[in-house]
């Protein structure tokens, strides 16, 4: 139990200070943020930009949305608790990425350079977040062969990874606001996790005969 307890603190607070940082650079106009994403950036690339546009789709609801109900409704099927946090977890993590927006209020990249329409304020990009809450959930909630979990997990954050570079790519983002949507999706799902560990999951098993 102890081991389990330090490993969430450590990760709480790598992702913590993670979040910060890149909360704190980004709004002191930090150099590496722009020469990132100007480097990072398609611009008249159609290749590249069509590849961004198709990646950036992965983090978006009409995506998100359906794959969580449909794991959620597995969970539920074989009785497992955790399918309400499974919810919780996406659900609950863009009310907080969306409160962050308002609260934080940066703009975005010039609009010159967007290659897709956006409304909202920049930090922290909810794909990025949105994207690495789902995924990691799912790929650490839906149960496997205890060996497969750490490529299920590695499967997650490397959709999500590629989901927020395609926000910089489309030019709707800094850099720091796709570190800052990843290491607050990290540590959501850490949170959520650890506090479902509290109580047991609870299982069905069929009578012996």
């Amino acid at each position: 139990m102890f081991n389990a307890r330090a490993r969430f603190w450590t990760g709480a607070v790598i992702t913590g200070s993670l979040w910060l940082a890149m909360l704190l650079l980004g709004g002191l106009g930090w150099e590496p943020d722009e020469a990132l994403r100007l480097m990072l950036h398609a611009g008249d690339n159609r290749v590249l930009a069509r590849n961004a546009d198709l990646l950036t789709e992965l983090g978006s609801w009409r995506i998100l949305v359906p794959l969580a109900v449909v794991a959620a409704i597995y969970l539920a099927f074989t009785r497992r608790i955790r399918a309400a946090l499974l919810l919780f977890t996406v659900f609950g993590g863009r009310l907080l990425v969306e409160l962050m927006k308002v609260i934080v209020d940066r703009d975005r990249p010039g609009v010159d350079q967007h290659l897709e329409a956006v409304h909202s304020m920049s930090f922290p990009s909810g794909h990025a977040a949105n994207a690495m809450i789902t995924y990691l959930a799912i790929a650490l909630l839906v149960p496997v062969r205890q060996r497969n979990r750490a490529i299920a997990v590695g499967i997650g954050v490397a959709i999500a990874l590629q989901v927020g570079w395609s926000r910089i790519a489309l030019g709707v983002h800094w850099p720091s606001d796709v570190v800052g949507g990843w290491a607050f999706g990290m540590l959501w799902v850490m949170v959520c996790l650890r506090l479902a560990s509290a109580r047991p999951e609870t299982e069905t098993t069929a009578p012996a005969r």
